[in-house]
């Protein structure tokens, strides 16, 4: 698949750090309901926190018109440096059937930094009583305070590494003190979608933290079975520096998808 890359600079402390933001793994499907869903993810290979990402898509017929441009954003609030951030662009008053191609334009804004100190494990991909695709596993809070408004993110993969589908989910409660753990639930609705996953991976943040991911046991993952898989994730903060956040200057990529 082609794609195009971007270089952004950014100004710090006086030097000047080059990196790139891309979009990638990118696909459009229709859902169960008739509705069509332009899904991928971010990619910040850059040395700084994201956040504020917003993902436009100009939707474009079959003989190349413009037809509608919708606006969606990432799931995750701030996608760190080195990790990857997952989008569902759903797309509402706009025939599936009429739409050949798209094009996504990129926009986001710097932040500082969280600590990564939320560790998930003990992953567990199954199916539930209603035949759907669901993940379960553990978090743990290895901060030094509460970390609230903790929600779950999970991404599928099909055989060709681009986004199925995403979901998430809010612990119950939505709170974890310092030292403490809880199981979460992660639901896939799209059983058209999920039941093509050979992979997947999984994210957290909460107000307070973020998670840095790691992809299970890669390509090979059939959803006909239960899979097992243990993820750790970094328990380091980024060190950026605190003055990104007097940096807020929105960068673009445009980004056009082959058909």
């Amino acid at each position: 698949m082609k794609k195009l890359f971007f270089l952004i600079p950014l100004l710090l402390i006086g030097q000047v750090a080059y990196g790139d933001v891309i979009i990638q793994n990118d696909q459009k499907y229709v859902d169960t309901d008739g509705l069509l869903h332009i899904v991928g993810e971010i990619e910040n290979k850059t040395i700084t926190p994201l956040n504020q990402i917003k993902i436009s898509a100009i939707l474009i017929d079959e003989n190349g018109n413009n037809v509608e441009s919708v606006v969606g954003e990432t799931v995750s609030n701030v996608v760190m440096p080195e990790t990857k951030g997952a989008f569902d662009i759903l797309i509402k008053n706009v025939k599936s059937e009429n739409i050949s191609d798209y094009k996504l334009n990129l926009d986001y804004n710097l932040t500082e930094p969280k600590n990564q100190v939320i560790e998930i494990s003990d992953t567990i991909l199954a199916k539930d009583k209603h035949n759907n695709t669901v993940i379960t596993g553990m978090l743990e809070n290895k901060g030094d305070i509460t970390a609230n408004m903790i929600r779950v993110i999970a991404t599928l993969y099909d055989r060709d590494g681009n986004v199925l589908t995403v979901s998430e989910s809010y612990t119950k409660p939505d709170f974890l003190r310092a030292g403490d753990n809880s199981n979460f639930i992660i639901p896939f609705h799209e059983k058209t979608q999920s039941i093509q996953a050979v992979d997947y991976s999984i994210t957290a943040e909460s107000d307070e933290y973020v998670t840095v991911p790691e992809f299970p046991l890669g390509t090979g993952l059939l959803l006909i079975v239960s899979v097992t898989s243990y993820i750790l994730f970094s328990k380091n903060p980024e060190k950026v520096t605190n003055i990104i956040s007097s940096m807020s200057n929105s960068k673009k990529l445009f980004m056009k998808r082959p058909g």
